[in-house]
């Protein structure tokens, strides 16, 4: 499981989370509100509503486009699949396995506050260290 994670407020700009992604090289961001979970935000999600870059579009104006049109809580998955932070490797893989989804926020036994994420990079590092 990663902790320390880059995380959203759910009412940060859309361009916050376009920047977090490029910045950082992450591929899922818990959006939250304080230290509860709200719904996650992926690439995808991001590359799906930022098209201006297919057209050479400066990235200042597709941002000020996003900001304009678009919300956080518009474009995160709300309600996304997670696991106690006290599940087993094993629910976490057969999660991923079905490849619906690349991470899973971990949230502690309120089943509300994040405490870390688990992403299909995460498993298969955690797989190589057993052999």
């Amino acid at each position: 499981m990663s902790t320390g994670l880059i995380t959203l407020h759910h009412g940060d700009p859309v361009s916050k989370a376009r920047k977090l992604i490029q910045d950082h090289g992450v591929h899922h961001i818990p959006v939250v509100s304080g230290h509860e979970l709200m719904g996650l935000i992926s690439a995808s999600d991001v590359l799906r509503v930022s098209f201006g870059e297919a057209f050479g579009t400066d990235q200042r104006a597709v941002d000020a486009t996003l900001d304009h049109t678009m919300s956080i809580e518009q474009l995160m998955v709300k309600n996304p699949r997670t696991l106690r932070k006290d599940a087993s490797v094993r629910d976490a893989a057969e999660i991923l396995s079905k490849g619906d989804f690349h991470s899973i926020p971990i949230v502690d036994t309120d089943q509300k506050t994040l405490v870390g994420m688990v992403t299909s990079t995460d498993l298969i590092r955690y797989l190589l260290e057993q052999f």
